[in-house]
């Protein structure tokens, strides 16, 4: 019952996040960027300053739903043997989906995983099941959340062993898997099962190996940096009436900061996508270098609740693309998407980053249609790819 659960919460959030996309933005509920770029300066300003409004009122009313105090799922299964708010747990779950339609620079993936784990908690009380019982099965639930909204049954049974209950058993693994199968069978029933990204075949050569034993240290020091940045905003979250100011003046600085760039906004697949098919100059490529991360650590320094690990990967998409495209100068011959695709597969790692494996397109960013570029019999320019070997299907 917790994965049948799971599974239809985590498709009607999907649903939701994309109606409150295609409400506010106008356009598509599904291709975040592609609307941002069509959409008045006055659209994003006010859309963000309404997110500001909304995060600031929304933790408050959160903050005097229930008088439990609120708590991290992870915190609540390793301290409280999985009890939570659940009425608060639900609500900040929902925030978290309609900021992120907004276009907050944050993932979507906190949602479905706080309900996965609601719904568990709920069928523990309804058991009377021990605490070591009851902390197993909020940990499949909560790894049954990212399973059905991923589509990634496996991932999500890691996730909730490997993170989630940081126990790594093999009697744990069959309710885990069990869990995570059946909310993703469920989810499918409403949700596409279709990929995340669209990667050429690139092919491996000297070049490639060579660029990745130096570049891999400096992916490492950046995400020492980046990790550290996103755990001092989390820590130094706004309090008291400072709760409505700060998310109103972030959202409404990166709504102006949107305007010339449209890319800050949502989690950053599109933009990631883009960069994997090497469409994306290089001169914007370090600008969103240093846009990306600044937006989601100011985001969360506010108070803005959402997901930080598709932000995380396209932090790292983003770095790989601009050292490649700074190698391809040194040693020519390798597409930099390639790079792209490299660190993206590393990531930059994100505060609380843990391995949810996302398959399935992640804060209202999916585009229906892969963006890659198409090469004739002849070859593609790009990747030295021919026909139908130009794309794979690239799945976490």
């Amino acid at each position: 019952m917790t994965g049948v659960g799971t599974g239809v919460a985590a498709a009607a959030l999907t649903r939701l996040l994309e109606m409150v996309q295609h409400v506010v933005w106008k356009g598509s509920g599904t291709e975040l960027l592609d609307v941002a770029l069509h959409a008045s300066a006055w659209r994003h300003i006010l859309v963000l300053l309404g997110a500001g409004i909304l995060t600031g009122a929304g933790q408050i009313i959160l903050g005097r739903l229930s008088s439990g105090n609120g708590i991290d799922t992870t915190a609540a299964i390793w301290f409280q043997a999985g009890r939570m708010s659940a009425w608060r747990t639900l609500g900040s779950a929902e925030l978290s989906v309609i900021l992120v339609g907004m276009g907050t620079a944050l993932g979507r993936e906190g949602a479905p995983k706080q309900v996965g784990a609601v719904i568990a908690n709920f069928f523990s009380d309804k058991a009377r099941l021990s605490d070591e019982q009851r902390q197993l099965l909020v940990a499949c639930g909560a790894g049954a959340g990212m399973a059905a909204a991923y589509g990634v049954p496996l991932g999500g049974a890691l996730f909730a062993l490997e993170v989630m209950r940081g126990v790594l058993a093999l009697r744990y693994v069959l309710p885990a898997l069990f869990a995570s199968v059946v909310a993703t069978a469920v989810s499918w029933l409403a949700l596409p099962d279709a990929p995340t990204y669209l990667i050429p075949a690139y092919t491996s050569s000297m070049s490639s190996v060579a660029w990745a034993l130096l570049a891999g240290p400096i992916a490492g020091i950046v995400s020492v940096f980046y990790v550290r940045a996103v755990a001092w905003a989390d820590r130094n979250k706004p309090e008291g009436w400072r709760r409505l100011t700060a998310p109103v003046l972030v959202l409404g600085l990166l709504g102006a900061v949107s305007i010339p760039f449209p890319q800050v906004l949502g989690n950053g697949k599109d933009i990631s996508q883009l960069a994997f098919t090497n469409q994306v100059a290089p001169s914007l490529l370090l600008i969103l270098l240093a846009l990306r991360p600044m937006a989601t650590v100011l985001c969360v320094r506010s108070g803005v609740p959402g997901g930080l690990f598709t932000p995380s990967l396209t932090v790292g998409a983003m770095l790989g693309a601009v050292l490649g495209h700074a190698w391809s100068w040194l040693w020519p011959g390798v597409p930099p998407g390639l790079f792209s695709s490299s660190r993206r597969r590393r990531g930059a790692g994100g505060h609380d980053a843990r391995p949810d494996l996302n398959r399935r397109p992640d804060d209202g960013t999916h585009r229906p249609g892969p963006i890659v570029h198409r090469p004739d019999a002849a070859g593609c320019g790009d990747c030295d790819a021919r026909g139908a070997d130009h794309r794979t299907a690239f799945n976490l």
